[in-house]
């Protein structure tokens, strides 16, 4: 019987699971952002927070996938990129 591999926890995963983490926690802790001070450009703390954390977590999304291929690539021997 062929034995399965087990997943193995690297950093580079470690970092991939932080990177996909992040927006949640932010936005889950409310208590951080419920203000309206400072506000910018007239829009209260609380929609712009809210709105940067869309951008942020498009950027970390991007960086979880291409160190997620990376992963992918190393494990399979780095035969296909």
């Amino acid at each position: 019987m062929p034995q399965e591999k087990q997943p193995t926890v690297t950093p580079l995963r470690v970092v991939v699971g932080l990177c996909l983490v992040a927006p949640f926690v932010a936005m889950l802790w409310v208590g951080s952002y419920a203000k309206t001070d400072p506000a910018f450009i007239g829009i209260p703390f609380f929609y712009w927070y809210q709105m940067l954390w869309v951008l942020v977590s498009t950027v970390l999304t991007m960086v979880a996938y291409q160190l997620w291929k990376r992963d992918q690539r190393a494990r399979q021997g780095g035969a296909s990129r």
